[in-house]
């Protein structure tokens, strides 16, 4: 049975992306004139904040996102407010607090706002497209993007909805081949070789169609374009030659914490569980896994700024790159997301402006900048006004040297995931989080300066009586404008019943 070759994926993989291209022309010597910059947002899914080299990972090999840092700046204390999937983009697409957005926990993404991200810069004079994992319901609904070229990898076909990668994949795989070639689930935590040759891969197709796109462009306008990888969220499926890259004895061990045995049992045969201590071999299996999807995808960012280079794009075109969430890959006996831990709320962000931009490169800011920032960064960089009602900022302040109001504070929180007692609300200023846990009432107090991996429970030693009330009278009036059950008579109280969607959650849907 023949196989795709790269030759043939060029050429087939770049159809989608041509039926979203006609106008007029431009030169690219005209186009760097343009005052608006082209704006670039590439984002992976589940993806550790750790697990970039410039966030100080030694043994990560992500050249390209490192190149993009050294041209730009890199947050170190950027986080996911509420570290699922569809929440995450929820922030992403309104610049909204999850309680303002109405998301929760894990729900739908409702089906309009008042302001949207595709159509906000819409608006301002650009050409949107959205290529990748958009996670929205209905999947074809395009929130003001042009066109969308999509790939819900996780997601089956549904209500007569199939993703152009699934289409793609089934013309041009060799007969027979199944799309799942690893045998391995969606929230799996075991890790295997991709087999086939790697130009079938979500991961390449996506940077592909990104490509083709960047290639073929000939509008007058500046383009806004959303490259989103499905990975490295788990089936953690590299190519062969990504895997063989690390070594399971270089992978770095889990964090335990002190607080974390009652994570150790595991169910069993069960490959998609949420807790369980799996033994330090199958940590380092997984994580080699994983690991190897980072670098890959990597290389795929390379190509995608090789292409804007050979367009001269390049120097006009601001790129943010960053994720939805992160993924504890066994750090304290844990699995997947949805944790107010590291591991799952710190994400990876990453912005490089146009060169023109007169700033300084190179940087890693310790600011607390979270998803919500995306849009208001988005419409500055267009020189368009930012809403008032907005709760995230713009992160070209910052980089700007204008820290002056900046939050010192973040608010963090999930809804009931996977069982009842993984519910919370939690704050932290970058050196302390603090958690409180409302199935229960049980708070955390963590220090991220002298303890990054979260081993050590502060809230449980009476010396530190004091600080865990600061920290709990901090959430009080964090959530003050709920009410009921959120505070109860003045102080936090336990929530056994979970509220997946806030009173701010759209009514409309389609």
């Amino acid at each position: 049975m023949k196989s795709t070759t790269r030759r043939d994926f060029l050429r087939l993989g770049g159809s989608a992306a041509a039926m979203a291209l006609s106008g007029l022309s431009l030169n690219s010597g005209e186009f760097k004139k343009l005052k608006k910059p082209n704006i670039l947002f590439i984002m992976t899914d589940q993806h550790r904040g750790d697990c970039i080299g410039c966030d100080g990972n030694s043994i990560i090999k992500t050249p390209n996102l490192d190149r993009i840092a050294a041209e730009g700046v890199h947050f170190s204390s950027a986080y996911s407010c509420t570290p699922t999937c569809t929440p995450a983009r929820s922030a992403i697409l309104t610049g909204l607090s999850p309680w303002h957005h109405g998301m929760l926990g894990y729900g739908r993404v409702a089906y309009r706002y008042s302001v949207e991200l595709p159509r906000a810069i819409r608006e301002a004079g650009y050409q949107t497209i959205g290529i990748g994992k958009m996670h929205w319901f209905p999947q074809r609904h395009s929130h003001g993007f042009h066109k969308t070229i999509l790939d819900e990898s996780s997601r089956v076909q549904t209500e007569g909805f199939e993703s152009d990668y699934r289409a793609w994949f089934r013309k041009h795989a060799p007969k027979g081949m199944e799309y799942n070639v690893t045998g391995i689930g969606w929230n799996d935590y075991r890790a295997r070789i991709y087999v086939p040759p790697e130009e079938l891969h979500p991961t390449y197709w996506t940077a592909q169609v990104a490509i083709d796109y960047i290639n073929s462009y000939n509008k007058s306008e500046p383009f806004f374009m959303k490259v989103s990888f499905a990975r490295p969220h788990s089936p953690y499926d590299p190519p062969k030659r990504f895997m063989e890259a690390y070594c399971e004895d270089e992978m770095p061990s889990p964090y335990i914490g002190d607080w974390a045995d009652k994570y150790v049992p595991a169910q069993p045969e069960k490959y998609n569980l949420w807790h369980g201590d799996l033994g330090i071999e199958q940590v380092r299996r997984s994580r080699r896994g994983y690991y190897g999807s980072v670098s890959f995808i990597d290389e795929q960012i390379g190509r995608i700024l090789q292409t804007l280079e050979k367009k001269r794009f390049i120097d006009n075109t601001l790129i943010l790159f960053t994720t939805d969430h992160g993924d504890m890959t066994g750090d304290h006996h844990l699995w997947r997301k949805s944790y107010a831990y590291e591991s799952s709320a710190r994400i990876p962000f990453i912005v490089r402006p146009p060169m023109n931009m007169q700033v300084k490169r190179g940087l890693t800011m310790n600011h607390l900048v979270e998803l919500r920032d995306i849009l208001p960064t988005f419409l500055d960089a267009a020189d368009c006004p930012i809403p008032k009602h907005l709760d995230g900022k713009s992160i070209l302040s910052l980089i700007r040297g204008k820290s002056d109001n900046w939050r010192e504070v973040i608010d963090l929180e999930h809804d009931v995931c996977y069982n009842p007692s993984n519910h919370w609300n939690a704050l932290t200023d970058g050196h302390y989080k603090y958690i409180y846990h409302a199935s229960n009432g049980e708070e955390q107090l963590l220090d991220l300066k002298e303890d990054p991996g979260e081993l050590h429970n502060l809230a449980r030693e009476p010396k530190n009586r004091n600080k865990v009330h600061e920290w709990r009278d901090r959430m009080i009036e964090h959530l003050a404008e709920r009410g009921e059950p959120f505070i109860v008579n003045g102080n936090l109280a336990p929530r056994p019943e979970r509220m997946l969607y806030s009173p701010n959650y759209p009514k409309m849907q389609q």
